[in-house]
């Protein structure tokens, strides 16, 4: 039986010189190709414009309609369309002629005034001749009259709609594809872009697929965009003064973006640019299907991820171009938004464009769900945490997603240089050595802190020393807006990027590394739930403890808790066994390690056993200080401190003095008399320091002098070695008594603290400036103002009745009756 739609169109076809054939799409297909290139139409992306064009957005031109029948049984014969996508064009542009053309008469005349216009004249071909043989088919009623096909149409057009685009909900992502060339059928391959790789390292310098992966997933995660929002942001919160001055500072290409962009801000456009990375996601996902370095399956599962953002943030077809066009806007440095006629109404008006179909109707929920279980699976790897933390304070990690790749020679070099001049961290110390970089004290102390202060408990700013300054009081009050986020981000962000650069320098154990990797997530897993949790917890937490020497964050942060493509909500965000990177001191150990005070940094962490290159200055510094040389000394003279320590010389050599004023007269005399040993002179200016009652020794309780040496002595002792764990403990608890024992308070314990390194200091031209120091770091540690200056604000004292407010999470040390679990 006769087919009447392939029929007519044989007909058709000869007027484009075409021997009439029965079947129009059966000519051998490199014949068909040969023809395709000659008129233009090098792949398929090419043909897709051509039928979209053939229809026009408001008239028609039925030159191009011809020319659209023999370009689809070319396509058919050639193999690039399949048979019922096809057949959907033939029956598409055989409705379209006979909507608008009654008859064939009709029709054969607008053909040859559109042959007229393009210069045709009689005699030029076998374009008459042609059009009086189909005249005298339909005269004699013979072939596919006009009648009949207008006939059968009307049965198809009430029928299934023709299905003129991959339609299958695995498929329809490619749609967003039009915007750089169709899809007309939904696998890809060779023949769609037959120069792919090419045109990938001309345009975007990769040359392989996991150059391709990490383009992929940085356009999802990151792209221009970032860049552009966080330019936009400061520009929107700055002055006009500032905006110029930021312009200014621009040079080059980046002068012309600077233009666009701020021009942009000053107009009131929306700033809103993430189409230009998401809808070049998709053309690289099928740039890279056809270039044969991703499988089908994986180009779709991109695609999708691309329309899944899309869909998030655009309502419909136009705003997603009008983004997308601000994008091209800003990357080329000159506004393209005047041209969005000319470059967007052919897919927006067509009546056979494929974005007919409706934004929001171009997924389903199980194809969603599919392509976000497979981008989860490319940042699975607990790596891609790191990578993302990273990547806040350094962008260039933005682009290391997806497989990992060796690090470059002078990567590994920079990585070093940076462990050695930031951290003082050296590859013969080992991965151990990461362990002094975990805090987990830390984030205890700033939730204790961020608790009371929701509470009203802070505190009191007035100590024995004196009052913090006022924007470090403001800023511990201040930490009442964090009592909601669990501080340990603050923290461990800057642990993940340490982390990163020993990874960057090749020269730790990579097994160790990864375990480590894998700790940290699980850490972070546990304290916040999901993505925002961490992110508003670090924004939090960031603002509220900016670091003097570089500008905040939380720019940066935010806009990762608001951008749908981030890393951070694609990470895998499953709990695992919990193991922290680093070992977490008990409440009460922390609590005798405070005890040092400001004789030392702040300690946040156990002290691990240290490498011998640090070990050296920790020797020497106990050497110079101490005249310690070996582990027993050291225990001899620990045991000391706990039991007698400087005290004990105070209460025999200087405490009978109060009660003789007459007899310290004399004594004092009679050394200011003569020439004094060092000795003598040290033994002279004590004695002063009773007569006069300096700091309060006469009065005060210097046991706290003897425990924070000790304390101080210990944690060396550990750091070296020359004390095990259980030593080591026994030592704190031992302090920790005392400390109980003789005081109540941190206050108490620091008066004596004061009074006892005043006391016992030698003779020095730096002793004021050594004193004042001291007492401005008293105030800071008995304040909290500011709060990582010590941790006794957070602490309660040593045996003393407890008076924190338990933090709202589990983000705190173990030993605290008060946590909530």
């Amino acid at each position: 039986m006769v087919d009447p739609l392939y029929a007519w169109w044989a007909q058709q076809l000869v007027l484009c010189d075409w021997a009439f054939e029965p079947e129009p799409n059966t000519i051998e297909a490199d014949a068909a190709q040969a023809r395709l290139r000659a008129l233009g139409v090098a792949d398929r992306g090419e043909l897709g414009w051509r039928l979209v064009e053939a229809f026009g957005t408001g008239t028609t031109d039925p030159a191009r309609l011809l020319a659209a029948l023999e370009l689809v049984a070319l396509a058919g014969s050639a193999g690039w369309l399949a048979e019922p996508r096809l057949r959907s064009w033939v029956v598409r542009l055989t409705d379209e002629i006979t909507r608008h053309y009654t008859s064939l008469d009709e029709w054969l005349e607008a053909l040859r005034r559109a042959k007229s216009a393009e210069g045709w004249v009689r005699g030029d071909d076998d374009f008459w001749e042609a059009c009086e043989a189909l005249a005298t088919l339909e005269r004699d009623g013979e072939g596919i009259t006009w009648d009949s096909l207008t006939g059968w149409i009307a049965v198809q057009r009430k029928g299934q709609a023709q299905a003129l685009w991959p339609d299958a909900p695995h498929a329809r992502a490619w749609r967003l594809r039009a915007a750089f060339a169709p899809v007309v059928e939904p696998t890809p391959d060779a023949m769609d872009w037959p120069d792919a790789k090419e045109w990938l390292w001309q345009y975007w310098q990769i040359e392989d697929r996991n150059g391709l992966i990490q383009s992929l997933l940085w356009l999802a995660g990151y792209g221009h965009r970032q860049g552009w929002d966080l330019d936009a942001a400061r520009l929107l919160a700055a002055r006009s003064e500032e905006r110029q001055a930021w312009l200014e500072e621009l040079s080059g290409g980046e002068r012309e973006y600077g233009r666009v962009l701020l021009d942009f801000v000053e107009r009131g456009e929306p700033l809103e640019w993430a189409a230009w990375d998401w809808l070049r996601l998709v053309d690289l996902a099928w740039a890279g299907a056809c270039a044969g370095w991703l499988e089908v399956a994986e180009a779709q599962d991109f695609a999708t991820h691309g329309a899944d953002l899309v869909l998030r943030r655009y309502s419909d077809w136009s705003a997603l171009a009008r983004a997308y066009q601000r994008g091209c806007s800003l990357f080329e440095g000159r506004d393209r938004l005047a041209d969005m006629q000319r470059d967007w109404n052919l897919l927006l008006s067509s009546p056979v464009s494929p974005w007919r179909t409706p934004l929001q109707q171009l997924l389903g929920e199980a194809e969603r769900e599919a392509s976000r279980r497979a981008i989860m699976t490319w940042r699975r790897s607990p790596r891609h945490w790191v990578l993302a933390l990273a990547s806040v304070r350094e962008p260039e990690f933005g682009m290391r997603q997806g497989v990992a790749a060796p690090v470059a020679v002078e990567r590994r070099a920079d990585a070093l240089r940076y462990l050695d001049e930031t951290l003082g961290l050296h590859p013969d110390e080992g991965v151990e050595a990461l362990s002094r970089y975990w805090l987990p004290a830390q984030a205890h102390h700033l939730n204790q802190l961020a608790a009371d202060a929701a509470h009203g408990a802070l505190p009191r700013a007035d100590t024995p020393f004196g009052r913090p300054a006022a924007d470090d009081v403001a800023g511990l009050i201040a930490l009442k807006q964090g009592s909601r986020h669990a501080a340990t981000i603050h923290m461990a962000e800057k642990y993940a990027f340490y982390l990163q650069m020993a990874m960057d320098s090749a020269a730790f154990d990579s097994q160790a590394l990864e375990a480590l990797t894998e700790a940290l997530r699980g850490t972070l897993c546990r304290f916040y739930p999901d993505a925002r949790r961490l992110l508003e917890a670090w924004a939090q937490w960031e603002a509220l403890l900016p670091e003097g020497e570089h500008p905040p964050l939380v720019n940066e942060i935010r806009w990762h808790l608001d951008d749908p493509g981030s890393p951070f909500h694609w990470l895998d965000w499953q709990a695992s066994q919990w193991q922290e990177p680093g070992p977490r001191p008990t409440l009460s150990r922390f609590t005798a390690m405070a005890l040092v005070g400001p004789l030392n940094n702040a300690i946040w962490s156990e002290p691990p056993v240290e490498s011998e290159r640090e070990a050296v200055s920790i020797r020497e510094w106990i050497d110079g200080h101490y005249g310690l040389h070996g582990r027993d000394e050291l225990n001899e003279f620990l045991d000391f401190l706990l039991e007698a320590g400087d005290r004990q010389e105070y209460q025999i050599n200087y405490a009978p003095y109060t009660l003789n004023a007459q007899r310290l007269a004399s004594e004092i005399a009679m050394l200011e008399s003569g020439d004094c040993s060092e000795e003598d002179r040290n033994h002279l200016l004590r004695l002063q320091r009773v007569r006069d009652n300096t700091d309060g020794c006469n009065e005060l309780d210097m046991t706290a002098w003897d425990l924070a040496q000790a304390v101080d002595l210990a944690i060396a002792g550990r750091q070296l070695g020359w004390l095990e764990d259980a030593a080591f403990a026994g030592v704190l608890e031992r302090a920790h008594a005392l400390a109980a024992e003789h005081y109540g308070s941190w206050e108490a314990y620091a008066r004596g603290l004061y009074a006892g390194f005043s006391f016992f200091m030698g003779e020095t031209p730096e002793r004021e400036g050594f004193l004042s120091g001291f007492r401005q770091a008293l105030v800071a540690w008995l304040s909290g103002a500011p709060p990582l200056a010590g941790s006794w604000a957070s602490l309660d004292f040593p045996g003393a009745r407890p008076r924190h407010w338990a933090p709202m999470h589990i983000d705190t040390l173990p030993g605290d009756v008060k946590t909530l679990h």
